[in-house]
């Protein structure tokens, strides 16, 4: 099995709907989750000095490691996740 990251976009204050669609997913997919977490607060910092990144529609809010065979089958698990704006998957390339 590979290695993906999923990053999912978007805040707004979740509602008990959307935790329970959150939930629901993160049971299904539990047997294939390595890490997850959310991200409430962040700073980006570049040549013109740093900023705290405001939460919103194009926030980076959260990521999941799971595994799958292939990125289309990592596309498919995370089709099926709830999101706010959209949802990224990224193949893990290690040594």
């Amino acid at each position: 099995m590979k290695k993906f990251m999923f990053l999912s976009y978007g805040f707004e204050k979740p509602t008990p709907e959307i935790m329970a669609a959150w939930g629901t997913w993160f049971e299904s997919i539990a047997d294939r989750v390595v890490e997850g977490g959310h991200f409430p607060m962040g700073r980006e910092i570049s040549k013109q000095g740093t900023q705290d990144l405001p939460l919103g529609a194009q926030s980076i809010t959260g990521y999941c490691i799971f595994t799958a065979d292939s990125l289309d089958a990592a596309e498919t698990i995370v089709k099926n996740c709830p999101y706010i704006e959209s949802n990224r998957v990224y193949e893990i390339m290690t040594r």
